[in-house]
């Protein structure tokens, strides 16, 4: 009998995650039905921010459960503690809020000043997330976020996962230009179309040099500048679901994972993000890249104990696609190539293959 409680008491919560998955997917379709009812996805300040308010609906939907519904949640401790902690916790549902209502302004307002004030709020926000946190470790200490459970994990798993994102996607960049999947981005004219009050500032510049700066920026800067979007998607699936799901068995729980992060998505890649022309075959392929990435970002976390270095590489994972499809090497057809593509999800597999050889998915 004490065998039997036990094993339940040790399985996953069904109830609770079923409870956090209808509210984080109803929220999240909710949202991108606003999205195609009023603007519509396009090249426009109001999709741009509403993608942004949607990665933040993972961890706002964990941190509301686990602090006001889960009684037997890390979180609902942490908020009768009086550890700093929690200010961040705090924070963040806040930050959540207010984004919310800056994505109503943009998508209400025509004003072009006042969506610039409004992206400027949003990120300004957003790096205002990023410095309490860096306040509130340093007051507290890695113990206090420890418990909190915003464990940093040591450097040197930053470090070679950090590499290891930006070798897979250059090689993708690589093979992509190798079998002429792409063209070559002309750099100059894409800045010249998309942001041409910033042509005086670049036109002294030579190609090499502008690729050169940007590309440092998108991995050394951005990434941290936008961990706490990151942080948006990464405490919901890495930090709390996965938490549960891996009760099942850690592979066997990444796995379901990764295909209901994929899901999560669906509204979107039928509108046309990622992959474009492919509002069917879109999802599917969508589903497969997250599984591989899901492995990837899980065993961060299981080797490092930090959902905040899966935050850091999300944001990394991003910037850097971003950086290499679109100012360096555009792939012709989104699903039939390297990178995010079906090809990319082949190479991404064999990783996957690698990485679950390690002892630590046995434990």
């Amino acid at each position: 009998m004490d065998d039997i409680a036990v094993a339940k008491r040790e399985g996953v919560n069904w109830k609770q995650v079923g409870l956090f998955l209808v509210l984080t997917f109803g929220l999240t379709w909710l949202l991108d039905l606003v999205l195609w009812l009023t603007v519509g996805y396009g090249q426009n300040v109001a999709t741009g921010v509403l993608l942004q308010l949607q990665m933040l609906l993972p961890a706002f939907c964990a941190i509301v459960l686990g602090m006001f519904v889960f009684k037997d949640s890390m979180l609902y401790t942490v908020r009768t503690n009086k550890e700093r902690p929690r200010w961040f916790f705090y924070y963040f549902l806040v930050y959540t809020v207010i984004y919310a209502a800056v994505g109503v302004v943009t998508i209400i307002s025509t004003n072009r000043t006042t969506l610039m004030v409004a992206g400027g709020v949003a990120q300004g926000l957003t790096i205002l997330g990023l410095v309490i946190l860096i306040i509130l470790r340093a007051v507290s200490g890695r113990e206090a976020f420890a418990r909190a459970g915003l464990a940093g994990g040591r450097f040197v798993h930053w470090l070679l996962f950090a590499m290891g994102f930006v070798l897979f996607y250059g090689l993708q960049t690589a093979l992509n230009y190798l079998f002429r999947l792409g063209e070559p981005v002309d750099i100059m004219q894409l800045i010249a179309q998309l942001a041409p009050e910033q042509m005086g500032q670049v036109e002294a510049m030579t190609p090499t040099t502008l690729l050169l700066i940007t590309g440092i920026q998108a991995v050394l800067l951005s990434p941290f500048i936008a961990l706490l979007l990151g942080f948006g998607e990464e405490y919901g699936w890495r930090g709390y679901l996965q938490s549960e799901l891996i009760r099942m068995g850690r592979a066997r729980g990444i796995l379901l994972l990764g295909a209901i992060w994929g899901l999560w998505h669906a509204p979107v890649i039928v509108m046309g993000h990622n992959y474009p022309g492919y509002p069917v075959a879109g999802v599917f392929v969508m589903i497969g890249y997250t599984v591989g990435l899901g492995f990837v970002l899980g065993y961060a976390v299981l080797k490092s104990g930090s959902v905040l270095l899966a935050a850091f590489l999300h944001a990394l994972n991003n910037q850097v696609v971003g950086f290499l499809s679109m100012m360096v090497y555009r792939p012709t057809d989104p699903v039939f190539s390297f990178g995010v593509g079906l090809y990319g999800i082949a190479v991404l597999a064999v990783i996957v293959l690698l990485i679950l050889r390690d002892p630590i998915w046995r434990r």
